[in-house]
């Protein structure tokens, strides 16, 4: 049966790893979950600052115009798409 996960290896300073291990102690978990949850937690912040910078962005194009119908924002979000 092959195998369903793959392993990973980098090195971390002494301090990374201990506090690492502290966490996953912490928690009540593997270090691979540990990671996993990580990986989750900083892909969901790399996603929500794309959104934060995409509101920012169409909130400055909506503020240089004066007053916008629903089909004017509905073509604002979507041309950039």
């Amino acid at each position: 049966m092959p195998r369903s996960t793959k392993i990973v290896g980098f090195s971390v300073s002494p301090e990374v790893a201990e506090e690492y291990e502290k966490l996953a102690a912490r928690q009540r978990t593997s270090k691979s979950e540990l990671f996993r949850r990580m990986v989750e937690a900083y892909r969901a912040r790399l996603e929500e600052d794309d959104f934060l910078a995409l509101q920012r962005q169409m909130s400055d194009r909506v503020s240089r115009r004066k007053r916008l119908s629903e089909r004017d924002v509905e073509r604002i979000v979507f041309e950039d798409r």
